[in-house]
């Protein structure tokens, strides 16, 4: 009996050291981009989290050098664009969420466009494998005259390769202010089975959230509605335009996000990573 209680406790401190470390060894990054009338004012990086604007660009390219993104991880991406300034913002791939072993991984995007800057914000798929855990904050401060373009699109697993997603810990907010005035807010939260009902994600694998604040965004809307069909919602008040879309696949959701970007923006600010 002795001789089982001592190997049971040697266990014990054995898993002790590899339980600490598995709670440290844990992915940080951030990046601090801001852009003036005249160009790059402050470029900041730290961790996994990498950002490229080449010289005389105004599209600027987002890169996790982490490989993925596992529980326990936390990034945090604050960019400011001010005067009369254009920059564009996409990541370089596909984002992929792991299954987590506890706590849930936690992205925090801060914007601020100031000004009759534009900035638009198109990060590619974020992809969430069964059992992996994500918390995803947006948070926009804008100028009366300023315009935005964000986009959220996430992908339940990988169907083409038979991929199936059981239950996740997924919660999304937005929180959009136009000169300290709330504009637009939303709360999703999965936490469990994915909601399959009608009136909910239904057979879909893939979904996307758009939301563009322009004093043009209402005319937009009977063009947007004839292009995406019955599988979507489109609407626009008070100076923003929301779409939400539905896809059965990531490949699908991605075909008609390319041919609805046309229609939101001019080619040139199209972020070239789509378009590879």
């Amino acid at each position: 009996m002795r001789a089982i209680i001592e190997r049971l406790e040697n266990r014990e401190a054995d898993e002790a050291p590899l339980t600490a470390r598995l709670h440290a060894e844990r992915a940080r990054g951030s990046v601090r981009l801001s852009m003036g009338t005249t160009g790059l004012k402050t470029l900041r990086e730290e961790g996994s989290l990498k950002i490229r604007l080449p010289s005389g660009s105004s599209q600027a390219i987002l890169i996790n050098t982490a490989g993925g993104i596992a529980g326990g991880d936390r990034y945090r991406i604050d960019i400011e664009a001010s005067g009369e300034s254009r920059l564009a913002i996409a990541s370089q791939a596909a984002e992929r969420v792991y299954r987590t072993l506890g706590p849930s991984a936690e992205i925090t995007v801060s914007h601020r466009v100031r000004d009759r800057a534009r900035l638009i914000w198109l990060p590619q798929e974020t992809i969430l494998f069964d059992k992996s855990g994500l918390s995803r904050r947006l948070e926009v401060d804008l100028d009366r005259e300023s315009f935005f373009l964000g986009m959220e699109s996430t992908v339940l697993g990988r169907r083409e390769s038979g991929e199936r997603i059981r239950e996740i810990a997924f919660r999304e907010n937005w929180s959009v202010r136009r000169e300290g005035r709330l504009l637009h807010s939303e709360r999703l939260k999965i936490d469990g089975m994915l909601p399959r009902g009608i009136a909910e994600l239904g057979n879909a694998g893939a979904f996307a959230t758009l939301l563009l604040v322009s004093p043009h965004a209402e005319a937009l809307v009977e063009d947007c509605r004839a292009l995406l069909g019955s599988r979507s919602g489109v609407s626009a008040w008070d100076g923003r335009l929301v779409i939400r879309l539905l896809e059965e696949d990531g490949f699908r959701l991605r075909k008609r996000l390319l041919a609805l970007f046309p229609l939101l923006l001019p080619p040139a600010e199209i972020p070239r990573v789509w378009l590879i």
